[in-house]
């Protein structure tokens, strides 16, 4: 990592913001509908960017988001951020095109060196998918925030939706699970440096080649894994129209993560996603109270999930792992049946 010499631990000082809870966001987003001829995904859907036609070539994914420090290096924290903010245009299928920076910085504990460092890290992930940096906005707060507004482009009709599976379709999952415990126990100091190096990797590494992926194979929908969790976001994937079937044993995640759970090492937010989709998710056996919160886990800059056929599943693993993505078959979609979600 960047300038770690220079850093007080500011990922504690900084704090943890919490995500508004699924059912929390459910209430609000429900009173909130817009309507217009060209507006091709808005709030209905829980979809992970809005999308709008320009013209019958042509249509603009816009999408923002923003985190506390994850770890302790500016760059890198700028690094994942970004990757996490950016993620929500590949998810749609997107390519981005232009971000601007959102900041909250505290300036009376931390010095201006550290915001340019993480501005830069920020840039570098935006510049890796061929996005520019155009401006942003930074105001005065007690803790440290930052994100990008992003703006992509895609297709009218190549748009990767979140609740579009098929009968049939297989899911791969591109990133490993536990992310959410792992930064939790990163700001309580818990983990070695190389453990901290592995998750930070895999917090900034981009969503970008396994977007192009998934839309080289034709997926049938996509989606990012983030603040909801493996569950929650899959269970958005059903649309309640589908069943999946996940194969706990498949589901990458790092042991870590196992450790620290069983030791109540655990974001609020992944408690929330639990009591929130239980009544969603039937358990076919005991997989263990820790691995059953890794599956609730609140995540930042997770993977994303890829529907697709059973043949275009395996050829995305195939390209994925090429590339060096260590994407995984996770579950399957079957018939509609009394659950949204069954883990075997």
């Amino acid at each position: 990592m960047n300038n770690s010499a220079k850093l007080t631990k500011f990922v504690r000082a900084s704090g943890c913001a919490a995500k508004l809870s699924p059912g929390s966001l459910e209430n609000v987003t429900c009173h909130l509908k817009s309507f217009h001829q060209d507006l091709l995904v808005g709030f209905e859907g829980n979809e992970d960017a809005g999308v709008y036609r320009i013209n019958d070539e042509l249509a603009m994914v816009q999408t923002v988001d923003f985190i506390t420090p994850v770890v302790d290096d500016p760059f890198v924290y700028g690094q994942i951020a970004a990757a996490n903010s950016l993620s929500d245009v590949f998810a749609m299928g997107g390519d981005a095109k232009t971000a601007l920076n959102l900041v909250g910085f505290d300036g009376k504990n931390h010095s201006t060196e550290i915001l340019t460092e993480i501005l830069r890290g920020g840039a570098s992930k935006a510049q890796e998918c061929g996005a520019v940096i155009v401006g942003g906005h930074t105001i005065e707060t007690p803790e440290m925030l930052y994100g990008l507004s992003c703006t992509g482009f895609v297709h009218p009709n190549k748009i990767l939706r979140n609740n579009t599976v098929r009968e049939g379709d297989v899911i791969v999952l591109t990133k490993p699970l536990g992310l959410g415990i792992l930064t939790t126990a990163i700001k309580a100091d818990l983990l070695d440096d190389a453990t901290i190096l592995r998750v930070a990797e895999t917090m900034r590494t981009l969503n970008y080649k396994a977007s192009l992926i998934a839309r080289e194979f034709d997926a049938s929908a996509c989606t990012d894994v983030t603040g909801f969790g493996f569950l929650g976001h899959l269970r958005e994937m059903s649309g309640g129209v589908k069943t999946i079937e996940v194969d706990a044993a498949s589901v990458p995640f790092f042991p870590e993560a196992l450790e620290m759970a069983s030791m109540g090492i655990i974001p609020a937010g992944s408690y929330a996603n639990k009591e929130y989709l239980q009544s969603h998710v039937h358990f076919k056996r005991d997989i263990g109270a820790d691995l059953e919160m890794i599956l609730f886990d609140a995540q930042t800059s997770g993977g994303l999930m890829i529907a697709a056929t059973p043949q275009n599943g395996q050829k995305i693993v195939e390209r994925c792992l090429n590339e060096g993505i260590h994407a995984v078959i996770v579950a399957h979609v079957v018939r509609q049946s009394d659950t949204d979600i069954i883990v075997g």
